[in-house]
């Protein structure tokens, strides 16, 4: 076996075969999302993995939702869905479909098995429906509307599409094997009576087909080759190639599972997301505190990271959790090569060098990115007050503390030496005021200086500083408890956010638009808030922080 071979997926090696054996002249793939939430970082691996498929062998790529469920689904929720899938880089050029596309020819599909003797209307509840199905250790009964004839069935179900029964009065059902060991297989209903308006159609249909006839129906009237689900669906694997193999189509599609993207310690459940916006404990489906991908495009994650990210944890059939950290280390590994560094003061002191000539400014030219030159340069401004971090100051420093304190020298980032001389407190002792003095032979220039000092810290200028709110983010959920309370609630963390007011950043970032992302020096990497950042009143989220314990290997 080559390396090449031995280096593909199970997906891929199974495409190959079926390309070589000539069951198929082109791939062709598809994501088939039901437009009932926004998608999240797991939905983010189908998208990539069913796009990358089609890119990989010259195929084509269907975006197609499945809106068989109209009690659920949104107009918000399908436009989404859309400009995630567009943003993570799938193109699904011309080919945007709907499953109510569809409901026309699904019905005659459904026509078509009851003349087949395939399909029978039947009275049973819900209820009785799953009383008489069986367990898996007991075989089910078979209903007792199930010898209908074909004749009565037609009529029934013409009844039931021009809305002459109640939901849930009749439903249509398939007629398979009520003793198979699959339950799934056990004359599983695909028609049900559902008066609901859709978003697609209208008032057009009171019936809906249900998801595992539609799905297959799709997959073969779009010549979907390879339908690739994750794994809760290969127990209804049977199903869909049942339904293919009686409508009798010409070129069936075949449906392939692989495993879902388990992230640890985050929230992906609809319902409880549903639940978090809706108590207010989160600002939307897009905060950036939850890892639905409109979440992390707000916090600052890139397409490219994200898709390493689905590349590192690969495809297989084995069920396993991914650390969150993995996450974090694909957008640090994108961002640090790729985003200026600037100066930014979360927690501002003022700094006054006393022996700076007074109202004097002069720039330093200042690299973007110290590990690439091709992101070029900047003109910093400095003066004689200026802001520091409020932790690079103590009065009375701790053992191996090499920042400012009374008497001792530090160096300012691409600037001058300066030495500490005295500070000021409020009435509550909190420091106010740091006064140094600098040494003007000292200017940086790019160039060495013979005398060394310990520490380096960052600064901003105060007369041209800008203010900003910075937010720190932490896991949404209580790491130490884990996800779920023995109620079923979740484990909260009351730190996951923090809001800080009046950082003062340098005035590079004055124009600074959404979504653009930037690393703070020593602080982190930040993105530009687009929900709340207004002209002249800028929010930065914190993407991530600039070390991390994961390593990849």
């Amino acid at each position: 076996m080559s390396e090449e071979t031995n280096s593909k997926n199970f997906i891929e090696m199974i495409i190959d075969k079926d390309l070589e054996e000539g069951k198929y002249d082109e791939i062709h793939t598809r994501f088939p999302p039901e437009p009932n939430g926004y998608l999240h970082i797991g939905h983010a691996k189908a998208i990539l993995v069913n796009y990358g498929l089609a890119k990989e062998y010259g195929g084509k790529f269907n975006l197609r939702f499945d809106d068989t469920n109209p009690t659920k689904e949104k107009t918000e929720f399908v436009d989404s869905i859309k400009a995630d899938v567009e943003w993570l880089g799938a193109d699904w050029e011309d080919r945007l479909f709907f499953a109510s596309d569809y409901f026309d020819q699904m019905y005659e599909a459904a026509v078509k098995l009851i003349k087949k003797g395939k399909a029978f209307v039947c009275d049973l509840t819900a209820d009785e429906i799953k009383e008489y199905r069986g367990t898996f250790d007991t075989p089910g009964r078979n209903s007792p509307y199930r010898d209908r004839s074909v004749e009565e069935n037609l009529e029934l179900f013409e009844n039931m599409k021009n809305g002459k029964y109640a939901d849930g009065e009749k439903v249509l059902r398939a007629k398979i094997d009520m003793a198979s060991p699959n339950i799934n297989m056990r004359d599983p209903v695909i028609y049900r009576v559902a008066h609901m308006t859709h978003h697609n159609t209208g008032d057009k249909w009171c019936i809906y087909p249900m998801y595992d006839f539609a799905h297959p129906i799709e997959d073969a009237i779009e010549g979907v080759t390879h339908s690739c689900c994750t794994l809760e669906f290969e127990d209804h694997r049977p199903l869909y190639d049942w339904v293919v193999r009686e409508l009798e189509y010409p070129h069936p599609p075949k449906q392939i599972e692989f495993a879902k993207m388990y992230l640890t310690n985050v929230v992906t459940g609809k319902r409880y997301i549903k639940k978090l916006v809706e108590d207010g404990i989160v600002d939307g489906w897009d905060d950036p505190r939850l890892v639905s991908i409109a979440a992390l495009r707000r916090r600052g994650f890139t397409p490219s990271s994200i898709q390493n990210f689905v590349n590192l944890c690969g495809v297989s059939k084995s069920q396993s959790s991914v650390d969150y950290g993995m996450l974090e280390y694909c957008i640090r590994e994108d961002l640090k090569l790729s985003r200026p560094r600037v100066m930014a003061i979360l927690d501002p002191i003022k700094l006054i060098i006393d022996n700076y000539p007074e109202g004097e400014t002069e720039y330093f030219e200042i690299p973007n990115n110290l590990e690439n030159e091709s992101l070029g340069t900047r003109k910093v401004p400095f003066s004689r007050e200026l802001y520091i971090e409020r932790d690079d100051f103590m009065a009375e420093p701790v053992k191996k503390y090499f920042r400012l304190y009374p008497g001792n020298e530090v160096r300012l980032m691409n600037a001058y030496f300066v030495t500490c001389t005295s500070y000021e407190t409020d009435g509550d002792g909190n420091v106010t005021c740091v006064h140094c003095t600098y040494d003007p032979e000292t200017r940086q220039d790019g160039r060495e200086i013979e005398r060394k000092v310990k520490g380096t810290i960052h600064w901003v200028n105060a007369a041209t500083a800008i203010s900003a709110t910075v937010r720190l983010y932490e896991n949404l959920i209580d790491e130490e408890k884990g996800v779920y309370n023995e109620d079923g609630s979740l484990n909260l963390n009351p730190n996951s956010r923090t809001v800080i007011e009046n950082c003062m950043l340098e005035p590079s970032l004055a124009d600074a638009k959404a979504y653009e992302s930037f690393q703070f020096v020593r602080n982190g990497f930040f993105c530009v808030d687009y929900k709340d950042s207004k002209e002249g009143s800028l929010v930065f989220n914190r993407v991530v922080s600039l070390k991390s314990s994961f390593r990849i290997g």
